[in-house]
């Protein structure tokens, strides 16, 4: 259960933020890269305001999605969570490979990836643009446990087409990713894979913050141990102590 949502059950998809923890609540969440003008959750105390930011539209885009597949909870990490709290976003880090797996389904953003003109459902072999292989969300270190660890994961292009399952285009994730399919098509073996080969899947990613690069982590590799935003470097070495054996 994650610790505050987007509520959608009185027909306003923007209409507030709950902070309820419920048992099993069924819940969307999105994955995506930040972009300018995100909205924050201080932006949200003001929706008036917060409309006029660039990414609001996102955030509308993604409640209007989650209600028609019939779910009551949205939750995106730039305005659900109160970055101003030193706590709760040392809880959000430590709890978010949880929440992505708890979810009922993980919408994943691609903003760079062109949206058809033609309506069709999904993508086919013989199809897939080649933008796929390029978009920036294969790129970013937290969206590695985005990708593996939800039940379910759909793509959105940057029109909010709807291009595909991830276990349908597991072939071209993998090759853009060096993730077996297999692993793809059932996260749960991902406890089957050495750690190795775990570092190895993130080798080439991103993250605004130095430190970010291990933390990203933890959840892939079940670890625990005690968070310090602005450590730098010396983090990675930190958390090779925390690891389990390769």
């Amino acid at each position: 259960m994650v610790q505050r949502a987007l509520s959608l059950r009185r027909g306003n998809p923007e209409s507030e933020l709950e902070k309820e923890r419920e048992e099993a609540r069924q819940y969307s969440i999105l994955s995506h890269t930040w972009g300018n003008e995100e909205v924050t959750f201080q932006d949200m105390q003001n929706l008036e305001l917060a409309a006029k930011k660039h990414g609001f539209q996102k955030i509308k885009c993604m409640c209007d999605l989650a209600t028609r597949n019939g779910q009551h909870c949205v939750w995106i990490d730039t305005c659900c969570i109160d970055k101003t709290s030193s706590a709760e976003l040392t809880e959000s880090i430590t709890s978010m490979f949880h929440w992505y797996k708890s979810a009922e389904r993980c919408i994943a953003y691609l903003d760079d990836l062109p949206g058809y003109e033609t309506q069709i459902k999904g993508l086919v072999d013989d199809a897939i643009p080649e933008a796929f292989y390029g978009c920036k969300w294969f790129t970013r270190g937290w969206t590695l446990q985005e990708l593996l660890v939800p039940g379910i994961v759909n793509f959105y292009d940057s029109a909010w087409n709807f291009r595909g399952t991830r276990s349908k285009l597991a072939g071209h994730i993998s090759s853009v990713t060096r993730i077996d399919r297999a692993i793809l098509k059932d996260p749960r073996l991902l406890h089957t894979v050495s750690v190795a080969k775990r570092i190895s899947w993130a080798a080439n990613r991103e993250t605004t913050r130095i430190e970010d690069k291990a933390y990203c982590l933890l959840g892939i590799f079940d670890v625990h141990m005690p968070l310090i935003r602005g450590e730098g470097p010396g983090v990675y070495l930190a958390s090779a102590d925390y690891s389990p054996q390769v």
